[in-house]
């Protein structure tokens, strides 16, 4: 059975929402790091970077939400394209995008507009406007085609879907209104019985909900070095 090391964070909840459409077999293993279990000697050694999601199967131990998509598409041969060099190019492309474009930006625009001990008005316009343009980019594609990789749901798919909660966070009540044809595929994805499921896992296991003291020293490291 796979372990699964998770919070109720996005990059976690994308790939249980794969778990769940696979019908794979996972046992949860809770991450707080908001208590700073993910800076554990055990848990490091799962994932040397300190952060969550990550699975282990079996022999195997995967780290990074997009990584751990395309391991267990790649293995169960479930929600990928067809396998041709030209559709699995679009898919590393995409993919890739959502990894080094959509989650970065907008984990910086979360925390420098809601977490950062003081306000930078440079860095919050600054990574409010990427995150922007990344979801307008994601807009645009869904334009011409019910998913993101054409007419079949795919890991893309759940890729996009992890952030997307979090839009009116990000970037305001208002942003919605921006992307209707990325909110016409978080609704749909949202429609599915197993999106019901992942949203029941909140209440599997409890999180420390305070950012403390304690809680910006295990979450924000740098600003303990800072103050050293």
């Amino acid at each position: 059975m796979i372990k699964f090391y998770y919070n109720l964070a996005p990059n976690p909840m994308k790939v249980a929402l794969f778990l769940e459409e696979a019908n794979l077999a996972y046992e949860l293993q809770p991450i707080d790091t908001r208590k700073g279990e993910q800076h554990t000697p055990e848990y490091r050694a799962i994932n040397p970077n300190g952060k969550v999601p990550a699975i282990v199967d079996g022999y195997d131990t995967v780290f990074d939400s997009n990584a751990i998509l395309l391991y267990l598409a790649e293995k169960t041969g479930q929600f990928l394209p067809e396998h041709t060099p030209g559709a699995r190019g679009k898919l590393y492309s995409w993919m890739m995008f959502v990894a080094t474009g959509v989650g970065p930006y907008s984990g910086q625009a979360v925390h420098f507009r809601h977490h950062a001990p003081e306000l930078i008005p440079y860095a919050v316009n600054r990574y409010q406007f990427e995150a922007n343009r990344n979801y307008a980019i994601l807009d645009e594609r869904l334009a011409l085609q019910r998913y993101m990789l054409g007419a079949t749901y795919t890991i893309v798919d759940m890729a996009v879907w992890g952030w997307a909660r979090l839009i009116p966070f990000i970037l305001g009540d208002y942003a919605w209104t921006q992307f209707p044809n990325f909110l016409r595929l978080v609704e749909e994805i949202n429609a599915r019985p197993v999106a019901a499921r992942v949203a029941a896992l909140k209440d599997r296991h409890s999180f420390k909900t305070e950012l403390d003291d304690d809680a910006r020293r295990h979450l924000f490291p740098h600003t303990v070095k800072a103050a050293s």
